[in-house]
C-alpha cells in the first residue's frame, strides 16, 4: 500500500513540474505491432515532434490526428516533423485501435498507453492533449482541446521551431 501511495505522489509531483523546456519521462509503451517503446528514446534527428494524446472514443482526439494528416506531409517538408499519436484507451477498447487506425491511414507512429503510466507523468487529464517538442527533445508548446482552425497554430509553432 505505501509503495502505491508513493508511486501515485511521484507521479502526481512528475505531472504538476512538468512543462516547458522539460524532456520527456522513460515509459515503456507499446506499438501497433506489440513491440516495446522506450518514450525517453523518441526522436526525430533534431527536427521537432508532436506527441498527441489520444483515444478511440474521443471524437475531438480523432477530428485533430485527421485535420493534422491533411497537413501532414506539407508540415514534413517545411519542418521535418514527426507526429506520435498515444493512444490512452484502457484494456476494454484498446482492441479498437488498430482496426480505426487502418481505416483512417494516419502515418503517425501510433504508441499505446494502456496503464496511461505515460500520460499521467505528462500531465494529460483530457485528450487530446497535444505537445509540441523542440530538435532537443524539450517540450516548448502544449494545447489541450481541438476546435477545428487549432492546425493552424501548431502549424505556426511548428514554423517557428523550423527557423
Amino acid at each position: 500500500m505505501k509503495k502505491n501511495i508513493l508511486f501515485i505522489v511521484a507521479i502526481l509531483i512528475g505531472a504538476i513540474s512538468y512543462g516547458q523546456g522539460t524532456s520527456l519521462p522513460a515509459v515503456t509503451l507499446k506499438d501497433l505491432d506489440g513491440k516495446d517503446v522506450n518514450t525517453a528514446t523518441l526522436s526525430n534527428d533534431g527536427k521537432p515532434m508532436l506527441i498527441c494524446f489520444w483515444a478511440t472514443w474521443c471524437s475531438p482526439c480523432k477530428k485533430e490526428l485527421n485535420t493534422y494528416a491533411d497537413y501532414y506531409e506539407e508540415w514534413q517538408k517545411e519542418t521535418g516533423v514527426k507526429i506520435y499519436a498515444v493512444t490512452i484507451d484502457d484494456q476494454r477498447t484498446v482492441n479498437s485501435v488498430k482496426p480505426y487506425v487502418n481505416s483512417v491511414s494516419w502515418e503517425y507512429e501510433i504508441l499505446s498507453d494502456v496503464n496511461k503510466t505515460f500520460s499521467q507523468a505528462m500531465g494529460v487529464n483530457s485528450p487530446p492533449h497535444t505537445f509540441l517538442l523542440n530538435g532537443k527533445g524539450e517540450i516548448v508548446w502544449q494545447h489541450v482541446g481541438y476546435t477545428p482552425g487549432d492546425e493552424e497554430e501548431v502549424h505556426e509553432q511548428l514554423m517557428k521551431l523550423a527557423h
